[in-house]
């Protein structure tokens, strides 16, 4: 399996860019998953719903599963910090492409999502991870680098990027849960 993180400030488009990417990678015949970083307070399931009300009941992990879907829910008794490498275990390893969206301090290579008009900072210049800088204002970046440049609108571009440097993304699952 392949792993790649978009880094980049709210706003600056990572979510549209994946969303993108993923048919850009299927119509390669490739096996796409995601892993989001949320807010603490997420919830995926609803009140008055089976799961809602057995996890309300106390229940430490409930599975709910139908022909065309699985989901997993687990309740964490105490806050648990659990890092991207953790999440990227619990995926299927039939998957060909794990993209990242958020976790930008984690230790992944990734690529930073930045528009000019955020006015926000970059972070290549600082995390040695980015290997590559997706943006629609290239001609506004702080410093010149020898990362690539990707078009932030072209997802079959990033795609390319990806496919030509496939063998750079190899996910190792040792030592990573340390």
């Amino acid at each position: 399996m392949k792993v790649i993180g978009f880094a980049g400030y709210s706003g600056s488009g990572k979510t549209t860019l994946v969303e993108k990417l993923i048919p850009a990678l299927r119509l390669r015949g490739l096996r796409v998953s995601v892993v989001k970083h949320a807010h603490h307070k997420f919830d995926i399931d609803h009140p008055g719903k089976d799961t809602f009300r057995h996890r309300e009941a106390g229940a430490f992990e409930v599975v709910v599963a139908s022909q065309n879907r699985l989901a997993l829910m687990r309740e964490f008794e105490q806050p648990a910090e659990l890092t991207v490498h953790h999440l990227i275990a619990e995926l299927y390893e039939g998957v060909d492409w794990v993209l990242v969206e958020g976790f930008k301090h984690s230790d992944l290579l990734k690529i930073e999502v930045w528009r000019a008009a955020s006015g926000k900072p970059t972070r290549y210049l600082e995390d040695h991870y980015v290997v590559a800088i997706a943006t629609d204002s290239p001609g506004q970046l702080p410093v010149a680098t020898l990362r690539p440049v990707l078009d932030l609108n072209d997802a079959d571009a990033v795609a390319d990027f990806l496919m030509n440097n496939q063998d750079r993304f190899e996910y190792s699952f040792e030592h990573r849960l340390d």
